[in-house]
């Protein structure tokens, strides 16, 4: 436990108090007395409501257990009857619209790529802020989208069969995007801008300009020696880049040496489920880079070879208007800023009888805090330009929950000298008392709301926990093509449309978690945009520079359109349960399945644990690259957990295989000089007794969450290793 530092009703980590006071306070428009008065206060007022609100989640959990333990046989309208009457499934309010103000474009606006990355990351939280824009060509160049067939290969030096194959790609995107009247970009020998609009020579001496001349809004360089033209598709840009010195430039026929394509439009920085923070040292270095974030002043510096490279964040990128004005457009991505939910408490901050306070206060105060810095224009860069704070907050069960967030923000704001509704909230629809009760939920923030996004890992590991006595979970892969799933995504984006979103927040959908199947995710992920999301996530910036190539494909505001005039109601589909009706599936479907939750678990514990790394790269039984975080752990442990309380498979089985594929995980983390192995000691193992806890007391956990485990365990496992440097 670290040294605390009493102040009004608070006692706070040393490292923390001073840091805030030091870092954060300074030139905030607030002063230290007024910061920890009102923090103080808001805990002893809003604690005892956070505490009565996990309570009734457990209350309501165990009435849904004991329930589906008596009514194995039950109408579907008893089941409907029941979870009304426990006030699970609410009364939908009446028809309203959302009236946020003050929305930036990239949230209201703009449709595009999302990144989600752990913000105790420095270098990560760079790039994904500085991801806002991304060369076509080295997205192309360095993934599977382009083959390696016909002497195509990915080898040490520049490989000119494959950069001709990556060029041919990108002038297809040209012809596609920004047609030209005549002939193709493949022909185009020299781009001019002449009386304001954009002039094309072809290789057969003619000249052409692009069909819709509106499309073209910008340059750099001169008019007839442009060094960049700037282009206009369905509300994002892209940059064809023209350089005769540059070795591809030199060797295009009208010296394009790239196309750089506007594609995080925006970026999640995470103090929740890709993040390890379990203490008050963890939890100053999440604020410190949102601090260096928002001030615009974060860098970072690692080696490459023999040389240091030092990442800061990129600036704004300035242009000419077609008609010779000045503008500029923003270098980086708008951020948000990750909460974490309702559940978890800090040792980082005790409330004046010893308590640990809610970690949601802790973040909300602080990171909002933080942002008030970029409103005041107390750094380098203004995140918001429409003056706001944007902060997602998970894990919410309902709509009286969400109206609980309000009011926290509500009182943050209060507290910080922050107009009503500055702080502005992005509800994830990842829990089933939330996807059953949107419209209600919206409600209660339809002030402030500007982002709903579904969550297929977290929103199953949800699914399975609420219905454990159910019976036995179908299989993962199963879950996907699933009633309640389908209604599920439908239902959020209906939803969203219906009370007003569309024009005004974004509707996201969820991540593509396989960072090196790119080609897959060309072919896959435009049907999220085809369902109306405006934004979905992924898991870098090369993939998001290749998902924003959809959202120029796809026009979302149409597809939009065409969704809100044809209202459904899903809640009978959500409500249908994954429960296998006849589990029979072999002994080698059971073991498959079972070895690949549990290689999935280890992979991710271990380095959560040891490392403290919120958020890895893990290898499947396949060794297929995965994006691990909680939520993936979450979906996992709990599958687990069903099947062993449903004697899928018996206790003895599991611990089999959980030491078995320990090895395997041992295995594919040799090469990693900070790996701890789990195998053969599996007893002092702390990461594999957090594995076996997830699994084994997974029916216990508070809606099937890891983090209570995660954290015990890693503060034991960070105890363990300061004992052993002593």
């Amino acid at each position: 436990m670290p040294n605390h530092v009493k102040i009004k009703k608070l006692q706070v980590a040393e490292e923390l108090y001073d840091f805030i006071n030091s870092k954060v306070i300074p030139d905030s428009q607030v002063t230290s007395e007024e910061f920890w008065e009102g923090f103080g206060s808001l805990v002893t007022d809003l604690a005892p409501k956070n505490k009565a609100l996990l309570n009734k989640r457990e209350e309501i959990q165990t009435k849904i257990h004991t329930w589906n333990k008596e009514n194995h046989d039950y109408s579907f309208d008893a089941y409907k009857e029941f979870l009304t009457d426990i006030g699970y499934l609410e009364t939908e309010v009446s028809d309203f619209e959302i009236t946020t103000e003050n929305v930036d474009d990239e949230v209201a606006i703009q449709a595009g790529p999302q990144l989600v990355v752990p913000v105790n990351n420095g270098r990560y939280a760079i790039n994904a802020a500085n991801a806002r824009w991304g060369s076509l060509y080295d997205a192309l160049y360095g993934t599977d989208v382009i083959s390696e067939e016909n002497g195509a290969k990915k080898i040490n030096a520049y490989n000119p069969i494959r950069g001709e194959k990556v060029i041919e790609y990108a002038k297809s995107f040209l012809d596609d995007t920004v047609p030209l009247k005549v002939g193709s970009h493949k022909d185009a020998v020299n781009y001019t801008i002449i009386n304001e609009e954009l002039s094309v020579e072809l290789s057969n001496g003619k000249t052409t300009r692009i069909l819709d001349a509106t499309k073209f809004v910008g340059y750099k360089g001169t008019a007839g020696e442009p060094t960049a033209l700037l282009l206009k598709n369905h509300d994002l840009h892209f940059e064809i880049q023209i350089d005769s010195t540059h070795p591809i430039g030199k060797s295009d026929s009208a010296h394009v040496k790239d196309i750089l394509v506007e594609s995080a439009i925006t970026t999640i920085m995470d103090c929740e489920d890709s993040v390890a923070a379990v203490d008050a040292e963890d939890k100053v270095l999440v604020y410190s880079n949102w601090l260096g974030l928002m001030k615009g002043d974060l860098s970072t510096s690692f080696k490459k070879g023999n040389k240091t490279i030092t990442r800061t964040l990129n600036p704004d990128r300035e242009y000419k208007s077609p008609g010779d004005k000045a503008f500029t457009l923003s270098g980086r991505s708008l951020m948000f800023v990750r909460n974490v939910g309702h559940l978890m408490t800090s040792n980082a901050v005790l409330d004046e009888n010893g308590n640990e306070v809610p970690e949601g206060f802790l973040d909300c105060m602080i990171t909002s805090l933080i942002g008030k810095h970029t409103l005041l224009r107390n750094g380098t860069y203004q995140n918001s330009s429409k003056g706001s704070i944007y902060i997602v907050k998970p894990k919410m069960h309902g709509s009286e929950e969400v109206d609980f967030a309000n009011e926290l923000f509500d009182r943050v704001e209060d507290i910080l000298g922050l107009e009503r509704n500055t702080v502005k909230i992005g509800v994830m629809d990842e829990e089933r008392r939330t996807s059953l009760n949107l419209k209600n939920c919206i409600h209660a923030v339809k002030e402030r709301i500007v982002f709903i996004n579904t969550g297929f890992l977290d929103r199953t590991g949800d699914e399975m926990h609420t219905s454990m006595e159910s019976g036995p979970m179908i299989r993962k892969k199963d879950m996907k093509s699933s009633t309640w799933l389908n209604g599920y995504e439908k239902s959020n984006v209906m939803v969203g449309l219906s009370v007003g979103l569309r024009g005004k927040a974004q509707i996201g959908k969820g991540m593509w978690a396989m960072p090196e199947l790119m080609a897959d995710m060309i072919q896959q992920k435009g049907s999220q945009l085809h369902a109306g999301a405006n934004t979905a996530w992924v898991p870098s910036p090369t993939a998001a520079t290749l998902h924003a190539l959809h959202y120029h494909q796809i026009h979302v505001k149409n597809v939009q359109q065409e969704i809100a005039s044809n209202k459904v109601d899903f809640k009978d589909d959500i409500l249908q349960v994954p429960v296998a009706e006849n589990p029979n599936w072999s002994v080698e479907e059971i073991q498959a399945e079972l070895d690949n939750n549990a290689q999935g678990i280890l992979g991710y514990v271990v380095r959560w644990i040891e490392l403290g790394i919120g958020c890895s790269k893990v290898p499947d039984i396949n060794n297929v690259g995965l994006m691990e975080d909680r939520a993936t752990l979450r979906i996992s442990s709990q599958h687990m957990a069903n099947w062993l309380h449903h004697d899928i498979c018996t206790e003895e089985q599991l611990m089999e295989i959980l030491k078995r594929m320990a090895k395997v995980v041992d295995e594919q983390n040799a090469g990693d000089p900070e790996y701890v192995p789990m195998a053969p000691d599996y007893d002092n193992s702390i990461s594999f007794q957090a594995a076996c806890d997830l699994v084994f007391q997974g029916y216990d956990q508070p809606s099937g969450y890891t983090e209570p485990i995660l954290h015990r365990r890693r503060i034991e496992a960070k105890a363990k290793s300061k004992i052993k440097q002593s």
